[in-house]
């Protein structure tokens, strides 16, 4: 049912081409899943999801568990109809929100209480209800209840994420009762090497199908996530999927997958295109700019997509300055196909051997934003 092979190794780098078999699909990897939070990628349509390359989305546990509640999607026929997306589909457990929305969590080691931040309702999370919760929203993939720290609280806390999060995926795993789901063991440890290799020497023996590594993009430099990467892929199984979760600058997802990494998600694309950046080949073009008042010039050149094929920088940028929401739209569809592409050209790369001289070529292209 699920199955994950190998086609190429770039010998140059740790860089790999894949294809991670699902119930709903065939996922080519080094891919990039959209976020669908509440089952749906903000302001696109099935379709234009699907118009961008984009294999499979990404939809969060905690917020769908909140409104419309697990119980009603699964009433409805499951994500995959709820949402009219027929492709794969991976949910987070909730684990992100143990960091993000820390002032509204309490934590123990048998499950994390949140209070709604809609309505100040509690929501209790414990390993067996979380899995419970993605069972009932049936996506392909699922993930394991974590604790995802902020990178710079004391080791000691750090230590407590780790062993914590180990004993909760045993639990995740003893809870399954679903053979037609993947659940992926979540890697932890900060930026320390030490607390990376005992979250996988612990997480490992479990035999996931799938193993993610969490609690980067916290905070932290680059070079600090670049260099937990350079410790943790190695720990990992060469035959599962190694997802990074919630990584998406362009130049985050380059360094990583030249590590070896295979999947990844981000709200970057499309929160940027909300709020008028674009992604384009030659670096990040912010939209309200005057410059492009009076510009019938396309915003990529590079691009096919509707926002580069149809219109003009001035008109995209009128857009924004006027409020309408056809702009945000636009522009998450041209970002998100910018990810696609990129994806797709490191792909090509890899196969040929030629990685690193992508990576190159693409930082030397996206340097000096305009």
């Amino acid at each position: 049912m699920f199955r994950f092979e190998l086609d190429a190794i770039d010998p140059t780098t740790q860089a790999r081409v894949g294809r991670w078999m699902t119930p709903h699909g065939t996922v080519e990897t080094p891919a990039f899943m959209p976020v669908g939070t509440l089952g749906t990628v903000k302001g696109l349509t099935p379709d234009m999801i699907r118009s961008t390359g984009a294999q499979q989305v990404l939809a969060n546990t905690y917020h769908l568990a909140l409104r419309p509640g697990a119980e009603v999607v699964q009433e409805l026929g499951g994500l995959h109809r709820f949402m009219n997306w027929d492709g794969p589909i991976l949910t987070d457990s909730g684990g992100f929100q143990v960091f993000s929305l820390a002032k509204l969590t309490k934590i123990n080691d048998d499950r994390v209480v949140f209070r709604s931040h809609i309505d100040g309702s509690l929501l209790e999370l414990s390993p067996e209800r979380a899995v419970q919760i993605q069972e009932q929203l049936g996506a392909d993939c699922i993930m394991c209840l974590d604790e995802c720290p902020p990178h710079d609280v004391p080791r000691d806390r750090l230590i407590e994420a780790v062993d914590r999060t180990t004993a909760w995926a045993l639990r995740c795993q003893q809870a399954q009762t679903r053979p037609d789901q993947a659940l992926f063991g979540i890697v932890q440890g900060g930026t320390d090497p030490e607390l990376r290799a005992r979250s996988a020497a612990g997480l490992v023996p479990l035999e996931f199908p799938g193993y993610a590594i969490g609690g980067l993009s916290v905070g932290e430099a680059p070079s600090q996530m670049y260099d937990t990467l350079d410790v943790t892929v190695p720990l990992l199984p060469t035959d599962r999927p190694r997802y990074l979760m919630g990584v998406g600058r362009p130049e985050d997802l380059l360094e990583a997958v030249l590590r070896g990494v295979d999947l990844f998600d981000c709200v970057m694309p499309t929160r940027n295109g909300r709020n008028a950046t674009a992604f384009t080949s030659r670096g990040l073009v912010k939209l309200r700019n005057s410059q492009y008042r009076t510009s019938t010039a396309p915003l990529d050149p590079a691009c096919s997509c509707l926002a580069c094929r149809d219109f003009s920088l001035g008109y995209l940028r009128h857009l924004f300055t006027a409020q309408e929401m056809l702009g945000p739209i636009l522009i998450s569809l041209h970002n998100l196909t910018f990810y696609q592409t990129l994806l797709r050209e490191l792909r090509q790369a890899i196969r040929t051997g030629q990685s690193a001289e992508f990576r190159q070529a693409q930082l030397a292209q996206w340097r000096g934003s305009v």
